[in-house]
């Protein structure tokens, strides 16, 4: 068993950094000095609260740079990409800062014979276990919300990332807050499992893969532990008939390729009607391929390598079985001869069940393109998959468009003719095997709380 973690560049394959693992003995006592460190923070305002995660805010924007390019050292992020997710993050500590005191503020309710209050009260300490994928932002969207509900944080960062996760730590420190309140655990998967059992635990929260939401969501169950997943997704954008194809193509390529094309909202599998298949495609294709290849640390960069190397070869092979089993690539779709992590834009047709381009997630820059006969065909084909978190619809008719997103489309978010991520102001989650639990949106705030009711007459 390692003794300790490592942070590999995905660029040029050279080690970073490496950290050694806590001992049981060690995360219990940063469990008990964390709880420790709560049972403070319940006790300050929602208003005290809210200036230190506005304070937060601020630093991430101080430290917008240096934190940028430790990201994507770590894990092979456009640098653009990295200060535009650091931008997010800081906008998500402004609106919990504008709106928690609100969102999280006692209710007065009528009761008979007197007056009934609902009150939001922290629960103790929450744990999150992280992917890599995002390092700054995935953390950033439970751990303000829970801070600002007055809870403690727990923090279990992908390997490959630790760095980051660390630097938050400073990071917040910094700002203001209390030593201790938020701390990163330096585990392996077994200490993990006891984490979640700890008595001092009182709610768990990940991001990750369906099959890694399984057995988190058991474990906490055993111990009846509260927990939200978000959870992995194949999202569906769909080209109706009445579509604006340039506007389509455009959204569709951005949509696939953010982020290096590993994020679970990206836009995975393209659903497009007969009336407009020929011509989306090729020019989807054409887009594809002006996505190069290059060093995510220079700016002219538009598609740089996947976190790990067996990231890569873990897409490579999902491709390969889809096209051995009938589907062609129109761009892409080999291992590059290439130093770094490293996969080529990639356009796939010929896409039908059976296939993993078409049952699971292909969590890097690779588009499944489907045809469609018709508009309700197409529905249809989006709503086959056992996932639900995003997906799009591009159509002329924006009342249609909402109603079918309102109405027949069975995810937990939906664009209309453009391509969306997050914002700090709408609640982000999904359906089926994508998960459960909302965040953002004034909803992560009340996910881990005691919603209590005290009866006054």
């Amino acid at each position: 068993m390692a003794s300790q973690l490592q942070t590999i560049n995905p660029t040029t394959e050279e080690p970073i950094a490496s950290y050694p693992l806590m001992s049981e003995d060690e995360a219990n006592k940063a469990l008990e000095a964390s709880h420790a460190a709560f049972l403070e923070w319940r006790l300050k305002s929602l208003e005290e609260r809210a200036e230190t995660i506005r304070a937060i805010g601020e630093e991430l924007r101080s430290s917008r740079d240096e934190f940028a390019e430790l990201m994507t050292r770590e894990v092979g992020k456009l640098l653009k990409d990295s200060k535009q997710e650091i931008d997010l993050c800081a906008a998500i500590c402004d609106f919990t800062a504008d709106n928690g005191p609100k969102e999280l503020a006692d209710e007065e309710r009528e009761i008979p014979g007197g007056t009934g209050v609902v009150t939001h009260a922290p629960i103790g300490l929450v744990y999150g276990i992280q992917p890599w994928n995002f390092p700054c932002y995935q953390v950033v969207r439970y751990a303000v919300a829970n801070l600002m509900a007055g809870n403690g944080v727990l923090l279990k960062h992908a390997e490959n990332c630790t760095g980051s996760g660390l630097y938050l730590r400073d990071l917040f420190e910094r700002a203001g807050l209390p030593k201790n309140l938020f701390t990163v655990l330096l585990i392996d998967h077994d200490m993990s499992d006891k984490i979640i059992a700890h008595k001092l635990v009182r709610g768990v929260t990940l991001t990750g893969s369906d099959g890694a939401g399984r057995k988190v969501a058991q474990k906490a169950a055993e111990h009846l532990k509260k927990t939200v997943l978000e959870l992995g997704s194949n999202d569906a954008y769909i080209v109706l008939d009445d579509a604006d194809l340039d506007a389509a193509v455009k959204a569709c390529a951005t949509g696939r390729i953010y982020n290096n094309g590993q994020t679970c909202v990206n836009a995975k599998r393209f659903i497009v009607t007969e009336a407009n298949y020929d011509a989306f495609v090729e020019k989807f294709t054409e887009r594809m391929k002006g996505f190069e290849m290059g060093d995510p640390m220079e700016d002219s960069t538009r598609l740089g390598p996947m976190a790990r190397d067996d990231l890569r070869d873990k897409l490579a092979k999902q491709v390969d079985e889809s096209l051995q089993k009938g589907a062609k690539a129109l761009c892409g779709g080999a291992v590059p001869d290439r130093k770094g992590a490293y996969y080529p834009a990639t356009v796939l047709v010929d896409v039908q069940p059976g296939q993993p381009a078409y049952d699971d997630e292909l969590f890097g820059p690779v588009a499944s393109v489907i045809k469609a006969k018709d508009d309700e065909d197409a529905m249809r084909i989006a709503n086959d998959s056992r996932y639900g978190l995003g997906g799009g619809i591009f159509s002329r008719d924006e009342t249609r468009a909402r109603k079918l997103a309102s109405t027949y489309f069975d995810t937990g978010m939906v664009s209309i003719n453009g391509f969306n991520i997050a914002i700090p102001n709408m609640p982000f989650g999904g359906v089926k095997d994508s998960g459960y639990g909302r965040e953002h949106g004034g909803f992560g705030m009340k996910e881990f709380v005691n919603t209590k009711s005290i009866y006054m007459t």
